[in-house]
């Protein structure tokens, strides 16, 4: 019973950090999965969204763009102010909602997504402001690259 009891806090106790982490992802420059979320928010924050559409379990290039841009200090620094992030992810392995899985694909097919990376800035009525993919040159190169795409001079 003692066990039983154990095993059930701490499964509550992982709930609540995972629902917490996810409300405070939306306010910390995390990626969201909710499109209409990611409207939403950059409406009220008068914010392009960054979207990521990645095969993120299968795609080299993908998963490059991720460890050398997405994932470090400088390039969360300069999302957390100045983009809403969201992800359309297609991957092999891992599973997705139908839902999810529905979204992403009106997504691809609305934009004419054809590879893997690309990266698109909208505005928050999701009109196409302008699209990318992967550069070298780590995540300062590719924080003045889409600095330069929303015409934002220092």
């Amino acid at each position: 019973m003692k066990k039983r009891l154990l095993v059930s806090c701490l499964f509550a106790g992982c709930f609540l950090l995972a629902v917490g982490h996810a409300v405070r992802g939306a306010e910390s420059g995390s990626w969201l999965t909710d499109f209409e979320e990611a409207t939403k928010v950059a409406t009220e924050k008068s914010l392009p969204i960054l979207v990521n559409f990645t095969g993120s379990d299968w795609c080299g290039w993908c998963k490059r763009l991720d460890a050398e841009v997405f994932s470090q200090k400088a390039f969360q620094d300069y999302a957390k102010e100045n983009l809403v992030l969201f992800v359309a992810d297609f991957p092999m392995r891992k599973k997705l909602s139908d839902a999810t899985k529905a979204q992403n694909g009106q997504l691809n097919r609305k934009y004419g997504v054809k590879g893997y990376p690309t990266i698109l800035l909208l505005d928050s009525q999701g009109k196409e402001l302008a699209r990318t993919g992967y550069k070298p040159g780590g995540a300062e190169a590719y924080v003045a690259h889409l600095k330069s795409l929303r015409g934002v001079t220092e």
